[in-house]
């Protein structure tokens, strides 16, 4: 006799109807999430569709809202492959059943009520909160490289942009001069009433690169001239919270309203940005900032933005945390790398009394430890310098060497375990609404297994 096996018919036909249910254990987190989904308040969304009568019935918006969340749960952020897992996974079954929306309908849904998405992060927050798992008492803030949806290829430098512009105009004119050339010629070989006035298509392929070109330089020019503005207008307030005290270091440099030569713009996402890209070089991306709650990792702030240094995020990223948590709570100590320290974000932790810990200067592993100070620290010192000190302290040495575990941790189980290391939308806006959406469902995780942990 030769081998028994199990009994395998791929064609067998159920005896009783079955239930989708029934094939998942009641713990599974699907269950938790459309049973949260169904207490976050999304009237929002419905008075899109309450306003509008006519029509076939949409699908359901918690449906929607539910599938959407759990599939970045899952790390799966394509509306395609979205699709593709409603039909072939049963815990995507259990949210949409039998109707399964198109993959149109999903982007197209994300996309109109994106806006309303962002703002669950706060409702989703507000429940982590009531379970006890944000507690402010250290906020450690980060930044992180993600890539945009658009090529480093389609960019192009201000510096290159002024060659192809006077390249592409001398072309347009010469190309223009042999049709007004060739004009003549078919005028005395056909006579003046037959047309020729259409432009060639080189032309035409020309013209509307030079267009696209000169739009692109005089966004450069607009942005160069509001950080300008910007620059001078931080410095005017430093030097009258300074007063006539002199500053030590060196000189600091004008900023121009002229864009550098290497200043970049992308044509196929211009609000994304060249920044280095952790180890993997340079590529187009957004800078996603997360500021993260030492209790349970929590992330209680998150935004997008499209400079790839941090310093201008320190003030925005603490105010958003009082918002979004309650002015009522206030943030006890906050932590971050050196791409975070200027004068005036430490002046502002001071004035809203958070015991600030941020790295003045990047350290490498071989560099030797620096000696702990004794005593009381010099009345000379300036803000850097006591900065410094405090972080040499052993309070600060083991405060700051928190920040790691707190935030760095977050990024990688966004990226690494859920896979996010790029974004399907383009332009600022979407960007941070995808990003919220990527930190409620990473809050929602985190609650699912406190929770879990607490029944077993």
């Amino acid at each position: 006799m030769g081998k028994t096996y199990r009994p395998w018919n791929p064609n067998q036909q159920y005896l009783f109807s079955p239930s989708v249910q029934d094939w998942l254990p009641e713990n599974d987190l699907v269950y938790f999430l459309i049973d949260t989904v169904g207490e976050l308040d999304i009237s929002v969304i419905t008075q899109k569709y309450e306003q509008e009568e006519r029509g076939f019935p949409p699908y359901h918006p918690r449906m929607m809202v539910a599938l959407l969340l759990y599939s970045y749960c899952r790390g799966i952020f394509s509306s395609r492959k979205i699709m593709q897992a409603c039909r072939e996974r049963i815990s995507f079954k259990v949210i949409v059943g039998d109707d399964i929306p198109n993959f149109r309908t999903i982007s197209d849904f994300r996309k109109l009520h994106l806006k309303e998405l962002q703002q669950l992060f706060v409702q989703v927050l507000q429940l982590c909160q009531e379970a006890g798992l944000v507690k402010l008492g250290h906020v450690a803030l980060d930044g992180t490289k993600i890539k945009a949806n658009a090529s480093r290829h389609k960019a192009m430098s201000y510096g290159r942009m002024l060659k192809e512009e006077k390249r592409l105009t001398e072309e347009i004119k010469q190309l223009f001069e042999k049709a007004e050339s060739i004009d003549r010629q078919e005028d005395n070989e056909y006579g003046r009433d037959c047309r020729g006035d259409e432009l060639p298509e080189e032309l035409a392929r020309r013209e509307s690169r030079l267009k696209r070109i000169q739009e692109a330089k005089k966004t450069l020019e607009a942005k160069a001239r509001a950080a300008a503005q910007e620059a001078q207008k931080q410095r005017e307030q430093e030097d009258s919270k300074s007063g006539d005290k002199p500053k030590r270091g060196r000189k600091r440099k004008a900023v121009s309203e002229i864009p550098a030569d290497n200043k970049q713009y992308n044509f196929t996402d211009p609000e994304s940005s060249i920044m280095k890209a952790n180890n993997k070089g340079w590529d187009q991306c957004g800078n996603a900032q997360a500021a993260v709650d030492s209790a349970n990792q929590i992330i209680v702030a998150c935004d997008v933005t499209g400079q790839s240094n941090d310093k201008q995020q320190f003030e925005p990223m603490l105010e958003q945390v009082q918002d979004n948590v309650g002015r009522d709570k206030k943030i006890k100590a906050a932590s971050a790398d050196s791409g975070y320290y200027s004068e005036t974000n430490v002046k502002f932790a001071e004035d809203k009394e958070i015991d600030a810990y941020i790295a003045t200067k990047r350290t490498k592993h071989n560099d030797p430890a620096t000696k702990v100070p004794c005593g009381r620290p010099p009345k000379d010192l300036t803000v850097q310098e006591k900065m410094a000190r405090k972080l040499r302290t052993r309070k600060g040495r083991e405060t700051y060497s928190k920040r790691k575990s707190i935030v760095e941790p977050v990024f990688g189980q966004i990226k690494r375990a859920r896979g996010f290391v790029q974004f399907s939308l383009r332009g600022l806006e979407k960007m941070r609404g995808e990003w919220a959406i990527v930190c409620l469902t990473h809050n929602l995780l985190k609650l699912f297994r406190a929770q879990y942990a607490i029944a077993a």
